[in-house]
């Protein structure tokens, strides 16, 4: 009798802290915070932290609280481009409006060579997302050396916050950076995101001195190798505060969004 009671407590336990086990990291997920289209509304309040980002992924981009520069998320670190597009690692302390990350693996490569610009890499990306499927998420890692290639970033905003275009118009940077070695963080959003992002590419660069980048406006690319992570899972992480859900997200704002993603200063 004691030797049955024994098993049963340790089955029992054992029952118990599978039950209580923390949930395996889901790595095939791109975990997004908030939305672009409250972003372009100028809903620049951060509603995690940047150590709340790192249990989301190691590898994304996005923007910090008042839209304070570019966020470039690589092998788990988070660095900002600031209104000069030049890098600093970031405080675990700073919270964030807007992102996507994933924990990158590898799925396929492509060799790439003399792109002569960010329409034609474009084109080039979606060969592969077609031949894989264009209904799925994409998050690549783009390391080679750059002929030239142009990045923005922005300064940080007061309250009450203006709109994204509005905020781009009035401190919008660019820097030209020629010759240089870097790595590009993109990712693509298929055609059933565009409530919630923007469908297609997007992407940020960092040197690989980590020294500037930003958000890459146009490229010219000598030789480089693409990483591909294919990601089918998509989970969004709202704000919770009131004033989220004050916003009117049910306007249409991609013609905002395109002069966001593309427009330069002059």
């Amino acid at each position: 009798m004691k030797k049955f009671m024994a098993v049963s407590a340790l089955t029992g336990a054992m029952l118990f802290n599978t039950a209580v086990a923390a949930p395996s990291i889901q790595r095939e997920t791109v975990n997004q915070v908030a939305l672009l289209q409250s972003l372009t509304l100028g809903y620049f309040d951060g509603s995690v932290t940047v150590k709340e980002l790192k249990k989301l992924g190691d590898t994304g981009i996005g923007t910090f609280e008042g839209l304070n520069g570019e966020l470039i998320m690589l092998d788990g670190v988070v660095y900002r481009a600031n209104q000069e597009c030049e890098i600093n690692v970031v405080d675990n302390k700073v919270t964030i409006p807007f992102a996507n990350v994933t924990f990158f693996d590898k799925d396929f490569s492509v060799k790439l060579a003399d792109v002569p610009n960010k329409t034609a890499l474009e084109a080039r990306l979606n060969q592969l997302v077609n031949q894989h499927g264009k209904n799925r998420f994409y998050m690549i890692k783009l390391t080679g050396d750059f002929n030239e290639i142009l990045v923005r970033s922005e300064a940080g905003q007061e309250k009450p916050y203006p709109t994204l275009v509005q905020a781009l118009q009035a401190t919008q940077n660019e820097l030209s950076l020629k010759g240089v070695t870097g790595t590009i963080v993109g990712l693509y959003c298929p055609a059933e995101m565009s409530s919630l992002n923007t469908v297609g590419w997007h992407f940020h660069f960092v040197t690989k001195d980590r020294q500037f980048g930003g958000h890459v406006l146009d490229l010219d690319l000598n030789t480089g190798e693409a990483q591909f992570d294919i990601t089918d899972n998509f989970t969004m992480r709202l704000p919770a505060q009131k004033n989220f859900n004050d916003l009117n997200l049910a306007q249409d704002l991609k013609e905002d969004i395109t002069k966001a993603e593309q427009d330069r200063r002059q």
